[in-house]
């Protein structure tokens, strides 16, 4: 069985989305390991097909030099075959340079592909399997809609390709697994029932990802009145918005920073169902075959869906989205304001359905 060494993304909606990758490579006999960000450790832990995950603690933009030396000095003589490097940056081939590893597979980017045994040029714009529930557009326009970007689940799953090979189809889906009883412990020691609905309101990128917290109150309320307990993720950014929404909805739990990593993930998969931002929390809800409703504003869900196992999304597609901007360059933020709790209520309701026995997320 070869050993393989997995670059994986910085993002944790990336390293989600890289597992497709994954799959393809165990499913044709190869052993994986994952080196990664110790932000993306948790989600590398729960991929099926990840035989070893490697922490890398580099600083975010800085080379560090020493301890990629140190770490591909760790991996120099394990008999690694072939590294995948999904960042497109010199710094994310150097590890399995310096590790000697012969042959080392990524995408043109940097410096063109430089340090790879086999570059890979991007082919271009593609087409998501999960299509978007359009709502009703308004009137909103900016000087240029930026280019149609492809699939990222596609873009990482291309490099299992190999020279001479033919295109493989059914590129299977995001898939992240964690034992049932596992979850249950953790949702349980956090004072969570065993019906309850999670809300992810963060987004790194920035605001214009991010559905208005007023509107995560009232869906948290419609939750409640069906019998649902709610509880709020995040990472520490995200506690004065969580706040907001526990005080606008007596009895959320606001677990906003409270949490690691790993018990979020835990948590995800323990819950009922989730509401998300586009973000790494959204694709994790989703990739644990959890029922998710991912909110999409300046961004493309074709471009990075959430896994279709239980997923839906709602974006409006404006004449202006999806902008990929930070903040809203028109200062309004229509692509989300004007998606209401009801319509996100009303996606969720039809995805919880009745109680469901397993999922693809717990073993």
């Amino acid at each position: 069985m070869p050993r393989v060494l997995l670059i994986a993304p910085q993002w944790i909606g990336d390293a989600v989305m890289a597992q497709p990758l994954v799959a393809l490579l165990a499913a044709r006999g190869e052993q994986v390991t994952a080196l990664g960000l110790p932000s993306v450790a948790a989600v590398l832990r729960a991929m099926p097909g990840v035989a070893e995950v490697i922490e890398a603690p580099f600083a975010h933009g800085k080379l560090d030099w020493r301890l990629r030396s140190q770490i591909a000095a760790q991996l120099r003589g394990q008999g690694f075959a072939r590294a995948y490097i999904l960042g497109n940056n010199l710094k994310a081939r150097l590890v399995p340079w310096l590790a000697r590893i012969p042959q080392r597979v990524g995408y043109v980017g940097e410096a063109g592909g430089l340090l790879l045994t086999q570059r890979i040029r991007p082919s271009g714009h593609g087409v998501g399997q999960a299509e978007p529930m359009a709502l009703s557009p308004v009137s909103c326009r900016l000087p240029k809609a930026p280019p149609r970007r492809a699939d990222i689940r596609d873009h990482y799953a291309a490099l299992a390709q190999q020279p001479g090979e033919a295109v493989a189809s059914g590129r299977p889906e995001p898939t992240l697994a964690v034992a049932r009883e596992q979850a249950r412990a953790v949702g349980a020691r956090f004072g969570l029932p065993e019906r309850w609905v999670a809300l992810c309101p963060g987004a790194e990128y920035g605001p214009a990802k991010q559905w208005p917290s007023a509107h995560f109150a009232a869906l948290a309320a419609r939750a409640q009145r069906a019998g649902y307990a709610v509880a709020v993720l995040g990472t520490p950014r995200d506690a004065a918005t969580g706040q907001a929404i526990a005080a606008q909805t007596p009895g959320v739990r606001n677990l906003c920073g409270v949490t690691q990593l790993d018990e979020a993930v835990a948590l995800l998969a323990d819950c009922s169902g989730a509401v998300s931002n586009d973000s790494g929390l959204m694709h994790i809800a989703a990739a644990l075959g959890r029922p998710t409703v991912g909110v999409y504003g300046s961004t493309d869900p074709r471009h990075t869906p959430p896994a279709a196992h239980h997923s839906a999304v709602l974006w409006l597609q404006l004449e202006c989205s999806p902008c990929f901007a930070r903040t809203c360059p028109l200062g309004h933020l229509h692509c989300l304001w004007q998606i209401q709790p009801e319509a996100v209520w009303e996606q969720l309701q039809q995805l919880l359905g009745p109680p469901q026995e397993a999922s693809a997320g717990q073993a």
